[in-house]
């Protein structure tokens, strides 16, 4: 395994999980009978189970351990080392359009597939039914967490009141922005004061590195965990039940990362789809394992800097910003539900309310966290955005939620997909964009220095 490059361990890993877990589910009732409640058979089972949950748990609560302090000393550095304020502003700028345009995008492209291919109509009223009638609970808890979203709270918000309150909850928008008001004000600093306080920011960068090297040993087996555990629940009748709205929202998907992404990055920076694709598939096999975008940051980050080859700077500011505000994949989901739970209750969703879907999700993605389950909230905001009454929002989400956590593994594969492609952008109109030669070259080196240090 070792000989193996990261990305097709942890593919091993995936396949292997799944794998497994498709087998412990068709088998069971079966396993269940025979194991039985008590005795030695059953104890081992239970250790294995709780095992596994150990293990996947375990590597994301490391990953999570890792983001925040990367991100803070990461910016610290980058924002400091920015003597032309300018180039961070023109970063910033760039950044927050992209996003934006992706994420409007993304919305309309699941609007027109919900559109041609009416998933909704595919379920009959007696499937309907029975289906809501299994996750009523769980969808009144995620109506009643749902805030609408509020532009100029949501404004406020980005300034902490307390940063180190923000640094223990992981509030990632605050942290990117008080990471950026101290290193600009080490700008101001005279060199000589500031010079001590970028050199720890900067050794503890390089610290917290090496952490997220040492985590990234055990994800091919905490991957293979993670997949096991979803698997294995995931009823594959329900999956049936609602295959096509499932395929819809996968097929929306699949065009983000295979055709507009892709367009952009050849429209803006000539990169081919091998390239991006090769450098990033770490952080996508990740992210599709845990379904969350904030515990695969420092992951993405490693990809983008190292193996894609995108400046320090603008990593450390493009690639947090997005697991925060960019949810490309989860606004095109959200749009395709949105028109499934109108279609299967005979609901006519019209250009204005579209519209408003567009508009509502895109504002309703910033500044979410990026940990599983978010989106079924942010879609709660979507539907009494259009008025849909709330028992019609109810079951609806009753329906939906036996499939959202695969779903919600494919939406977030396509956020990370999303962040890396802008930062690749970004990059490149700021002239920090490497070559494939000159990040094959800097890897050659990393790597005979390593083995040097551990000969």
């Amino acid at each position: 395994m070792r000989k193996l490059e990261l990305h097709w361990q942890i593919l091993i890993g995936m396949v292997a999980g799944l794998v497994v877990g498709l087998v412990l589910n068709l088998a069971g009732p079966g396993l269940s009978a025979a194991i039985g409640t008590e005795g030695p058979l059953h104890a081992v089972a239970m250790f294995v189970v709780h095992l596994n949950d150990f293990v996947g748990d375990l590597f994301l609560r490391l990953l999570r351990f890792i983001a925040v302090p990367i991100v803070l000393f990461s910016l610290v550095v980058g924002a400091s080392s920015l003597n032309d304020l300018q180039k961070l502003s023109r970063i910033g700028g760039r950044t927050i359009a992209i996003y934006l345009v992706t994420t409007a995008l993304a919305i309309t492209t699941g609007l027109v597939l919900a559109d041609l291919v009416q998933p909704g109509h595919w379920v009959s009223a007696e499937l309907r039914d029975t289906l809501a009638a299994t996750g009523v609970a769980a969808a009144a808890d995620k109506i009643d967490k749902a805030v609408a979203p509020d532009v100029w709270a949501t404004l406020l918000d980005i300034v902490p009141a307390n940063p180190f309150a923000s640094l223990a909850s992981g509030n990632m928008l605050q942290v990117v922005f008080a990471a950026l008001a101290i290193g600009v004000a080490l700008t101001l600093v005279p060199r000589d004061k500031a010079e001590p306080v970028i050199r720890v920011a900067d050794g503890l960068t390089e610290t917290i590195i090496k952490l997220v090297h040492l985590v990234m040993l055990t994800a091919p087996i905490a991957v293979f965990a993670l997949i096991v555990r979803v698997i294995a629940t995931l009823g594959l009748d329900v999956l049936g039940a609602l295959l096509v709205y499932t395929t819809t929202v996968v097929a929306g998907l699949a065009v983000m990362m295979g055709v507009v992404y892709p367009g952009l990055l050849r429209l803006f920076t000539g990169m081919g789809l091998r390239r991006f694709y090769g450098a990033i598939a770490p952080a996508q096999l990740l992210a599709f394992s845990s379904s969350s975008s904030s515990a695969t940051l420092p992951v993405t980050m490693e990809c983008v800097d190292e193996r894609l080859g995108c400046g320090e700077d603008v990593t450390s500011f493009v690639i947090p910003l997005g697991a925060t505000i960019n949810m490309d994949g989860t606004a095109l989901y959200q749009g395709v539900a949105a028109m499934f739970i109108a279609q299967i209750y005979g609901l006519d969703l019209g250009v204005t309310a579209q519209l408003t879907i567009v508009l509502t999700a895109t504002l309703a993605s910033i500044g979410t966290a990026g940990v599983p389950g978010v989106g079924l909230i942010m879609l709660v905001i979507v539907l009494q955005s259009v008025g849909m009454p709330e028992d019609v929002m109810k079951g609806g989400i009753a329906i939906i939620f036996s499939v959202d956590r695969l779903l919600d593994m494919c939406r977030t594969t396509c956020n990370v997909t999303g962040d890396c492609m802008v930062a690749a952008v970004v990059a490149h109109a700021e002239g920090d964009l490497l070559t494939e030669a000159q990040v094959a070259t800097r890897l050659a080196k990393a790597d005979a220095a390593g083995l040097d240090e551990n000969p």
